[in-house]
């Protein structure tokens, strides 16, 4: 009986895995700033800012800081930007794993 072997290129990996940490990281940090400066009335980060980084990757992290933070959870293109770009990710994530995996 032949066995299967089945092995990952753990760096790629890693790389993948960090860039979405960072990503999400950045995106949560941004909520949580603009959620701060909006109760002291200062100067705000741009909505197509937040939006680019959901769409780069970030939008998991968005999701959290809305929740966390209590904030833009009443605006419906933020909660629809963030939970489709959420689950496309992942998806790309899972497909560019996937191509790191040798089965032999």
């Amino acid at each position: 009986m032949e066995s299967t072997t089945i092995t990952f290129n753990l760096t790629a990996l890693w790389i993948i895995l960090a860039y979405y940490i960072i990503i999400n990281l950045a995106l949560y940090g941004a909520m949580t700033l603009d959620k701060k400066r909006a109760i002291k009335n200062r100067r705000r980060i741009p909505e197509k800012n937040l939006f680019l980084l959901s769409i780069l990757g970030g939008g998991a992290g968005g999701l959290f800081g809305m929740v966390i933070n209590r904030h833009k959870t009443h605006h419906l293109d933020f909660v629809m930007a963030f939970t489709i770009t959420s689950i496309l990710h992942l998806l790309v994530a899972l497909l560019l794993i996937s191509k790191f995996v040798v089965i032999g």
